[in-house]
């Protein structure tokens, strides 16, 4: 008992950190000027209410341009598609989506993939509406949503996650970041800090999302974890991570990152030294994110 009211008690210490700092930042970033921002689209036909999206659009920077999918964390529970992390790349020639999907409470996994593959289909459906190029999206997510873009990156041609409207155009992007999302949860107290969030307790964020214990639902965590996927047709992945992380191991962005290299993936990797659970103040993060996305979603200048 005192293992869940600890695991509990995390839980909610993180979802209101997380819920604090999205509304602070919120009144701190501005839409820039000149973007249009479209909220609340369906990208389900009468589906559940958290199958929407918001687009970013800028104005006056030509066609075709390449899209940066935002898809929030919150450990399944919580979290929602009002903050969009990447604004300021709204004035550096990127249109921006941000994602809401069903979370645990509403359906467990892989609910949730499902949604973020239809999001995904529906914006390249809809591509030449709003001048997106369907052939430049990056998916961009932090700790529970780092998962769903490392799954979706790790997905792209596993049919079962493939449901609902717009089959046939695909889900797949052309590049993956993944800030500190869980990978094989079945490991995760083996390396989790002394101090840090139980993994195993029935009522913790990865047990609620698979429905169950998940050392008693190893099927389903398998299902859950992006290595599963892994092969060499996935895209480039940059995977940042603290090693001072209290509520996803350090450990389970390492896994993805052998995994990756194994298969002949391209992918670079970072550890933030003395990093926690993101709110990162090393310069080198969004440097190195700046770059990735410039060299998998910019084409280069002809000189």
């Amino acid at each position: 008992m005192m293992r869940i009211t600890a695991t509990l008690v995390l839980i909610l210490f993180f979802l209101v950190t997380i819920t604090v700092l999205a509304q602070r930042r919120n009144r701190d970033t501005k839409i820039p000027e000149g973007v249009t921002v479209h909220r609340d689209i369906a990208y389900v036909t009468d589906g559940h209410e958290r199958q929407k999206l918001d687009l970013y659009v800028p104005a006056d920077t030509g066609e075709n341009l390449p899209l940066i999918i935002w898809v929030h964390g919150g450990a399944w529970l919580g979290g929602n598609k009002t903050h969009y992390r990447p604004m300021a790349y709204l004035s550096a020639g990127y249109a921006g989506a941000s994602i809401n999907y069903r979370l645990s409470q509403h359906a467990i996994f892989p609910a949730q993939i499902k949604d973020v593959k239809a999001a995904v289909r529906w914006l390249r459906a809809n591509a030449e509406t709003y001048r997106l190029d369907p052939n430049r999206f990056a998916a961009w997510g932090s700790s529970a949503g780092g998962h769903l873009v490392a799954m979706l990156g790790t997905t792209g041609d596993v049919a079962e996650f493939e449901m609902g409207e717009n089959l046939e155009v695909s889900s797949k992007v052309q590049a993956v970041v993944d800030y500190f999302g869980p990978t094989d949860f079945l490991q995760m107290d083996t390396h989790r800090l002394p101090d840090g969030l139980v993994h195993d307790a029935p009522d913790s964020p990865e047990s609620k999302l698979v429905g169950g214990p998940i050392q008693e639902h190893k099927n389903r965590v398998a299902k859950a974890n992006p290595i599963t996927y892994v092969s060499k047709a996935n895209p480039p992945f940059l995977i940042i991570h603290g090693d001072r992380d209290k509520l996803v191991p350090y450990h389970q962005s390492v896994l993805l990152k052998n995994a990756l290299e194994k298969a002949g993936v391209p992918v670079t990797f970072y550890r933030v030294e003395g990093g926690g659970h993101g709110w990162f103040r090393d310069p080198k993060v969004p440097e190195l994110t700046k770059a990735f996305l410039e060299q998998h979603l910019k084409p280069k200048q002809s000189r």
